[in-house]
This record gives C-alpha cells, sequence and structure tokens, in this order.
C-alpha cells in the first residue's frame, strides 16, 4: 500500500471523520479513498475507511498575506502545510473510536477500496449485485448494488443537470446498457425499456455505432464488463404528421414506425383525462371529465374501432357509408376526433337550435357554465391531438412490453398538450398491465422534463401515475428513470423515492436547494464546474457521494455521428 500521511493531531479526530498531513512527495487528491490502522490494546487493531472531500495548502507561520511574497523570495522561513479532510465510510470492525493522531494513513487500493465502498456487501446468494455505473478518479470501477435499483430492495433514478453538458439523457442512456449487458443482471433479457425522445432526434440513433468513438473509450466500456457497441434490439416510434400519415421525423427514414389511438382504444381505455393535464383543469372539471369518460367507455362496449358508432346524434354531414350491416342502420359514424369533440358538445350542451338542454346521463347535473368550459378545452386540443386520436385507421399505440427491448417515443414536435396525453397514456397502460401481471419481466421507463409532468405545486392525472409508480412501482418491476434540470421543481415524494440520485452540473442557485443537502459542501460547489462526461452518485449504502467518469456513447446521438455500414451484408439487409 502506497502511504501518503500521518492523521493531524492539530485538529480533532473522531470516528467520523479526521484530517490528513499529507507528507512531501505524496498527493492526495479530492475522491481519493483512504485506510487508517489503529489499535486499542481491549479491541485490538480497528480499520478506518474513509474518503477525501477537501484539501488544502498553506504556508504556516505567516502573520499577514503579504508574507507570502517574503516567503517566495527566501527572505523569511516558512512551513508548507499540506493537508485533506477525510470523511470515513466504514469501520472495520465496528468499534467508534477515534483514530490516534500520528496513524499512517494510506491510499486504499484494490481489496481496501472494495471494502471502503461496500462492494463486498453487493451480493446475494445467487452471485454478484455489483452492476458498473462509472470510473473512479482513479480509474477504478464504480458500483452500484443492483438490489436498490432494479426494485428488490429499492429502485428508481433521479437525474438533475442543466441541459447541453450530457449529464441527463447520456448518463440515463449508459445507465441502461449497464442494467442489460452487466453479468450482475441475470434477468436483464427479460427487462424492456420505454424511452421518451423529449427533444431533438438524438435518440433515434441508439442502434447505430458511432463515428467519434475512440479506441480508449472502447478500453473503458470492455474495462467494465461492457460491449462497445449501440443497443441491439431497438423500435423507433413517432406521431404522424398532420398531413398525411408519415412519420412525423427528418433525419431518419427508415425503420421508424408510425404510432396513434383510434378512437375506440381512446374510448375503451378511459383516456380522455390525459387531455386535461394543464394547469387547474381537473380541480374545475374533475368530476365531469370522470363523467364523461365513463359514458365514453359505455358507448364503446363491444365496438371494434377505429371509428366510433353512436345512434342517438343525427348530423346530416356525418352519413353512414355504403356497405354498412343491417344492425348498423341508424347509426352514426365518427371517423375524426373532431367529430368525437361534436358529438360531446351535443350531449352535454343538447342541440345547437333552441335552447336545449344535454343529456343528463352525460352532465353529471353539472353547471351549464362548468359543462361550457368543458366544451371549449375540448374544442382547443382538436388541433393539438387530431393526428394523434383518429377514426380512420386502425390504431397501432406504442406497446413497450412486446417486441424490441427499447422502445423509443418521440415526443419532440408535440404540441406539449399531445405531449401530456401521450406520456399519461402510455404510463397509464403500462402500469396498469404489471398489475394485471401481464409481464413478468421488468420495464424501465426514462423519462425526462420531470418537472413538466410531475410539478411540486399542481395537480394532474399524469402526475397521479408518476406518484403511483415512484411508491409502488418497484414492487410492481416498474422503475422510473426520471430527469430534470430543476428537482426543487419536481413533486418531493417522486424524487424521494429515487434511491439512486445523480447529479451533473448544476445552477448556482439550484444547488443550495434544499434537495440537494445530501450532498456534502464541497460536492454542491463542485457541481457547478462539473466537465461533460462526469457526473455525482449517491447510492444508499455509501455514506458518502462519489464523484464519476462515464465513457463516450458508443451509440450516434445524432445523424453526423453514424458510422455507415457499407458492407454486403447491410446493402442487402437495406435492399430486402
Amino acid at each position: 500500500m502506497k502511504r501518503v500521511g500521518v492523521v493531524l493531531g492539530s485538529r480533532e479526530a473522531t470516528p467520523l471523520e479526521f484530517w490528513v498531513g499529507v507528507e512531501e512527495g505524496a498527493l492526495l487528491r479530492l475522491d481519493d479513498l483512504v485506510v487508517v490502522r489503529a489499535f486499542h490494546h481491549s479491541l485490538g487493531e480497528v480499520r478506518f475507511f474513509g474518503a477525501v472531500d477537501h484539501v488544502a495548502k498553506l504556508h504556516e507561520g505567516q502573520s499577514f498575506d503579504t508574507d507570502t511574497f517574503l516567503a517566495a523570495e527566501g527572505k523569511i522561513p516558512y512551513s508548507l502545510a499540506y493537508v485533506a479532510h477525510v470523511s470515513v465510510t466504514r469501520i472495520l470492525p465496528e468499534e467508534y473510536f477515534p483514530p490516534d493522531p500520528g496513524s499512517e494513513v494510506f491510499l486504499a487500493e484494490e481489496g481496501e477500496l472494495e471494502l471502503a465502498l461496500y462492494y463486498d456487501a453487493m451480493r446475494n446468494q445467487r452471485g454478484s449485485t455489483k452492476l458498473p455505473v462509472g470510473l473512479l478518479q482513479n480509474g477504478a470501477i464504480a458500483y452500484v448494488n443492483l438490489e436498490f435499483l432494479n426494485g428488490v430492495k429499492g429502485g428508481h433514478v433521479n437525474i438533475s443537470g442543466i441541459s447541453g453538458v450530457a449529464a441527463k439523457t447520456s448518463y440515463a442512456t449508459f445507465l441502461l446498457k449497464s442494467l442489460l449487458e452487466s453479468p450482475a443482471a441475470e434477468d436483464a433479457h427479460q427487462a424492456k425499456v420505454l424511452l421518451f425522445n423529449v427533444k431533438g432526434e438524438d435518440l433515434f440513433f441508439l442502434d447505430k455505432p458511432n463515428l467519434r468513438l475512440k479506441g480508449e473509450d472502447r478500453a473503458l466500456y470492455e474495462k467494465m464488463g461492457l460491449s462497445p457497441e449501440p443497443f441491439k434490439s431497438v423500435a423507433f416510434l413517432a406521431p404522424p404528421k398532420k398531413e398525411g400519415f408519415l412519420p412525423d421525423i427528418d433525419t431518419r427514414l427508415e425503420g421508424v414506425s408510425v404510432y396513434h389511438w383510434d378512437l375506440a382504444q381512446f374510448a375503451q381505455r378511459g383516456l380522455l383525462p390525459f387531455l386535461f393535464a394543464d394547469r387547474g383543469a381537473m380541480t374545475n372539471l374533475g368530476f365531469l371529465v370522470l363523467q364523461v369518460t365513463e359514458r365514453l367507455r359505455r358507448l364503446a362496449e363491444g365496438q371494434k374501432g377505429p371509428h366510433l358508432e353512436v345512434e342517438d346524434w343525427k348530423d346530416g354531414a356525418l352519413a353512414l357509408e355504403e356497405g354498412i350491416a343491417f344492425d348498423e342502420v341508424g347509426r352514426v359514424r365518427l371517423k375524426t376526433f373532431g367529430h368525437l369533440v361534436r358529438y360531446l358538445e351535443y350531449k352535454l350542451l343538447g342541440p345547437e337550435e333552441g335552447e336545449g338542454e344535454g343529456d343528463r346521463r352525460w352532465t353529471g347535473r353539472q353547471a351549464r357554465a362548468t359543462l361550457e368550459a368543458f366544451v371549449r378545452r375540448l374544442r382547443s386540443s382538436v388541433e393539438n391531438v387530431a393526428h394523434l386520436i383518429r377514426g380512420d385507421r386502425k390504431g397501432n399505440p406504442p406497446d413497450p412490453l412486446q417486441g424490441a427491448q427499447v422502445h423509443v417515443v418521440d415526443l419532440a414536435k408535440l404540441h406539449p398538450q399531445a405531449q401530456m396525453f401521450v406520456v399519461g397514456a402510455l404510463l397509464k397502460e403500462v402500469f396498469e398491465k404489471k398489475e394485471r401481471g401481464a409481464y413478468r419481466g421488468r420495464i424501465f421507463i426514462v423519462l425526462d422534463e420531470l418537472n413538466k409532468y410531475a410539478p411540486r405545486d399542481e395537480e394532474s392525472p399524469i402526475k397521479d401515475v408518476l406518484l403511483d409508480i415512484a411508491e409502488r412501482g418497484r414492487s410492481l418491476g416498474v422503475i422510473l428513470i426520471g430527469a430534470q434540470q430543476t428537482a426543487s421543481e419536481v413533486e418531493r415524494r417522486v424524487v424521494a423515492n429515487a434511491a439512486i440520485r445523480v447529479v451533473g452540473r448544476l445552477d448556482a442557485a439550484e444547488a443550495e436547494r434544499p434537495e440537494y443537502r445530501y450532498l456534502p459542501t464541497s460536492f454542491r460547489q463542485r457541481a457547478l464546474i462539473l466537465p461533460q462526461g462526469a457526473v455525482i452518485l449517491h447510492q444508499p449504502e455509501l455514506p458518502v457521494p462519489l464523484f464519476l467518469r462515464f465513457p463516450f456513447p458508443a451509440w450516434a446521438t445524432k445523424r453526423e455521428e453514424v458510422l455507415e455500414d457499407n458492407s454486403a451484408e447491410a446493402l442487402r439487409r437495406e435492399l430486402f
């Protein structure tokens, strides 16, 4: 072992923290792990493991700031002090008495490092549960206990960081790579991933190798036991353009499916509340929304779609098509979301002519002003979601529990109301299927901009679903990997239920918020200057956070990074 100094006697040494005087020629940096051996005649040898969280140098014996200039010129004597503060991570055996001043301090390496970071405790009856999550400052592999991520002892990940410095999406996809390939994840072949693409089209090349990946990055992946390859089983889904039925994607032309819901699915699955996810809507209209949702569900019973048929509405503009069956005579066929809105207006407010009154089975005895407010909101949503909810084609909503292992669902070009609808509808469906036991494997849901979908001070149906996932999801195998720029704006219970917390570069004001008090002061200061490819990770078993680096993505993150495959086999796949 390499000796780096001794425990200082000029400063207080306790069982939980102490100072180290670094000896001349030695190097001790932030994040270095050290070990100290102490001895007591009644306890024997006790080892103190710790992490360096503060280092400093100063001239001793000087009274004035200008003495430094004289010392530099050799005109006055001085002594250079190089000290480091250590937070204790573990004591073996657990005897909480302080180390003796003057005790030798060594760098913790190999076996000692594993003890310092509790790696020896990361195992179950089937073997190791060490999941690689990056590299420590000294180049060693950093692990978390998989059982705190996959729902066995804990679950969920929360990532905070400002955009543009490769903190949130880049680290989330690297974590997915480890979850799907690490030998510790025995049931990874059953795992599914639902990944929402919220900006740009960066995630639409997860299956393509990265042109900029260098040899040293490949070596880092291999060191962690991961392949330096793109994701192998990925399905890409995008909404249709408002005109036509082509995927609304610009940079990728092949392998992208169009998703949408048909009117029958919309009604049968009770998706109406996700159109009212804006601020305050549910407060005023909540009961009416639930009433209409239930009536729509009854209306759609037994209907196969994609359209909805109604028999109590006479509208000359919506005549049935020729070739109808005998039992369809007298019915009107709703073929667009706009038709459905007009029908609901009729059921709630009555015929346009005269002083009509709505159907009491639908209105729930609500005041006319409430009914009119409901209809106004519904009318305004037609422009935003009519291309996603339609009656002219059989629905094709994303099903992340079927087919490819990773499903990328694009939201980037959708109106915010449509984004809310898609996220809410998918999360509800996935959670309900897991509750029914429809799929045994785990599903990891990656959702950025969590502050928009689970805001701290507002209520919405999507927030209810996310809270349900955060509080009950881990027991059902539904793991949320949520990300946001500001954790202070996200519902507290969603963040608090995340066993693993990751911080990238933070805004200075955000770093001072109470949500980051689990980080020591030195880590909050470092979060302001974190470089690309570096994060701070906190896990339940370790009392101090870890500074980590993670390798450059092995998959392309934009069209320009795609390493084209011009082999004969690739051309054959392209053509046939």
